[in-house]
């Protein structure tokens, strides 16, 4: 499933890398784009999109689906 999610507190690459590391973290084959610039989310999983938006809020950041 593709799911796209906003997420406005991303500022800079590290936080990108910290949002991509606690998505794969749940779900290790997930394919994901995480772009700071234009604060989205992209990501290609079988992980329902609950599970998905509660790895990011768990790393501390903001979800906008």
């Amino acid at each position: 499933m593709l799911l796209e999610l906003k997420v406005p507190d991303m500022a800079c690459a590290i936080c990108a890398d910290k949002i991509t590391k606690a998505i794969q973290a749940i779900a290790p084959q997930a394919e994901v784009k995480a772009d700071s610039q234009t604060k989205l989310v992209i990501v290609n999983s079988d992980q329902t999109i609950e599970s998905i938006k509660a790895a990011v809020i768990a790393a501390g950041y903001k979800v906008i689906v």
